[in-house]
């Protein structure tokens, strides 16, 4: 792979990513994608917030926040990863960057994450998509006709690809463009790396541990998770929690429903922009380059970045903030 990136769609050229070496180590760029220093001072796009909840079907509530810039240039719907929140860092740090070009925004926080479990009596599954598509396509509705963008991270970026899946069959109004930041396709693939390695598996048990039982003490005649959280990995919670919580009997079925195969997205009528790094620590690049995508569509593998993280310098913003506005705001 050359020192740039591997980029395949129109053919128009992408800006180089190069950081500097000392912050190209993958642990370095991914864990810096967390760090609350980058949400820090001034951000409009918080001090007009409004709290929106969203009522999709099966009487399922989502809650998320609407920041509405006076310019509306653009309505950018942010979907954040597992065990994240409208609230993540690489969220708001993103949102603000947007915002203050003249975007709005809207965050989305799916069932169980950003404080939200009393909300609904079922537990968040990865497999929860048509919830996150209606809240979608409800929040397009804000745009007040301004063109919409989805950015999604990790799972989000998940759930972004299935969303541009599903839109050979399904619609959302001035839909413009995806990205899909260091997305999970295959969680056979990503989910045992998490396991493996010491520093994100202590990360994900604490966040989802502390999210059962956090759900147990809100319905706890529903749920007990005590014994499965004495567990210290990851894939051993998901294996005993599916066939007790959930309709899939096993990990494997679990994992095999929400997995983006490699032709879903040839059809895709809006454009794509995938954006992972070799050295994703998470995300296979395998996975990424099995995809096979169309001419809407732009794949592009950095050498370094780590996983959310192409991180240009520590306070700038980072190199997906820079194309994500580049491709928003030239399409104007």
């Amino acid at each position: 792979m050359d020192s740039t990136a591997t980029h395949i769609g129109d053919g128009a050229a992408v800006k180089p990513f190069k950081p500097p070496f000392w912050l190209r180590p993958s642990l370095v760029q991914t864990a810096l994608a967390s760090f609350k220093y980058r949400k820090r001072g001034k951000n409009p796009m918080l001090d007009v917030a409004v709290p929106k909840m969203l009522h999709c079907e099966d009487g399922v509530r989502l809650r998320g926040s609407y920041s509405r810039n006076p310019a509306n240039k653009a309505l950018v719907i942010f979907l954040h990863g597992w065990e994240g929140s409208q609230d993540s860092t690489y969220v708001v740090a993103g949102g603000r960057h947007l915002y203050n070009q003249g975007a709005s925004i809207f965050r989305l926080n799916y069932r169980d994450h950003g404080d939200t479990h009393e909300l609904n009596e079922g537990i968040f599954l990865s497999t929860n998509f048509n919830e996150v598509f209606h809240a979608v396509k409800q929040a397009a509705e804000l745009a007040e006709g301004a063109p919409v963008y989805i950015v999604g991270f990790s799972l989000g970026g998940n759930f972004a690809l299935r969303i541009a899946r599903s839109l050979r069959d399904l619609r959302i109004t001035n839909l413009k463009h995806i990205f899909a930041i260091s997305p999970v396709v295959d969680p056979w693939a990503a989910a045992p790396l998490v396991d493996v390695n010491p520093i994100y598996r202590r990360y994900f048990l604490k966040k989802w541990t502390a999210s059962l039982r956090k759900k147990q003490s809100v319905f706890p005649q529903l749920y007990d998770f005590e014994a499965m959280l004495k567990t210290n990995r990851v894939l051993a919670i998901t294996e005993q929690i599916m066939p007790l919580y959930s309709d899939y009997p096993t990990m494997e079925a679990y994992f095999n429903a929400y997995r983006v195969d490699p032709h879903c997205l040839k059809t895709c009528p809006v454009p794509i922009s995938i954006v992972t790094a070799a050295d994703d620590g998470i995300i296979p690049p395998e996975d990424i380059l099995k995809l096979e995508l169309n001419h809407n569509a732009r794949r592009i593998i950095h050498d370094h970045g780590g996983h959310n993280g192409f991180f240009q310098s520590l306070t700038g913003p980072t190199w997906y903030d820079d194309y994500v506005s580049d491709v928003i705001f030239d399409q104007e």
